[in-house]
């Protein structure tokens, strides 16, 4: 990085803020190495985040602010401030008193509310589960996942409700409100929501671009296709990928 910076004009006008859409379409592409499980490209994807934070490190020594030594010895304090139940003498029965005592910890550092470590630039449904995850930490929280899946179902009639009175901004709220409480639901039968839906969504990507090549192949493309036609493909193409 010190050859890059002091040689290459490209890299030599890179800032935080210029780095900054990059590093996040970087933190795709590792997500997307993640739900296709491709170890390879886990580890190339893992190499880039890791050159875009010796990056920022640079650009941080040069204005005099930190060093990459500095941030990584900082982190390495605060895990050890947040790990009293292996370097003090607290006891913790599992992994949820781990989470809930890091969050009081947090608390005692100056954070004002649970929630405030939650990053506002989140996509939105990631946002919602770390909300709720955070909120269970101080126990606010469901007692069980039929408490929860009885509030989906209002949420639910609540939106049915919303969509008879015509009013979008209150079928909008409605709908969000559905999302949340799926959301909700999702943490109690130990899913993740955002995998579960990324994982949905290659699932259809990849059959609906099957429909497509099989529409092509008997030269009948997919618009030409009544919906009964394009379901019996539809249909086919599951058929053939559970096989």
């Amino acid at each position: 990085m010190d050859e890059l910076r002091e040689g290459c004009p490209w890299d030599r006008k890179q800032t935080i803020e210029t780095l900054r859409p990059l590093t996040i379409e970087e933190t795709y592409e590792l997500a997307d190495a993640i739900v296709k499980g491709d170890w390879q490209e886990l580890k190339e994807e893992l190499g880039d985040l890791m050159m875009h934070l010796v990056f920022y490190a640079k650009i941080a020594t040069e204005k005099g602010e930190f060093t990459l030594e500095e941030a990584i010895h900082g982190v390495c304090e605060k895990l050890i401030v947040r790990h009293p139940h292996i370097y003090g003498d607290v006891e913790v029965k599992d992994d949820e008193d781990v989470k809930r005592n890091w969050e009081l910890l947090k608390m005692k550092s100056g954070k004002k509310s649970v929630l405030g470590g939650v990053p506002t630039g989140l996509p939105a449904l990631i946002k919602s589960l770390r909300i709720q995850d955070k909120a269970k930490k101080v126990g606010f929280e469901w007692e069980t996942k039929e408490d929860v899946w009885q509030k989906v179902q209002e949420e639910i009639a609540e939106l049915q409700e919303a969509e008879v009175s015509g009013d979008a901004k209150k079928i909008e709220d409605e709908f969000g409100d559905v999302l949340f409480s799926l959301v909700n639901y999702a943490r109690f039968i130990k899913v993740d929501p955002e995998l579960a839906l990324e994982r949905t969504n290659v699932k259809f990507r990849n059959r609906f671009m099957q429909m497509e090549t099989i529409a092509l192949e008997r030269n009948k493309p997919l618009e030409e296709l009544t919906l009964v036609e394009m379901d019996a493909i539809w249909n086919e193409v599951k058929r053939n990928m559970q096989s």
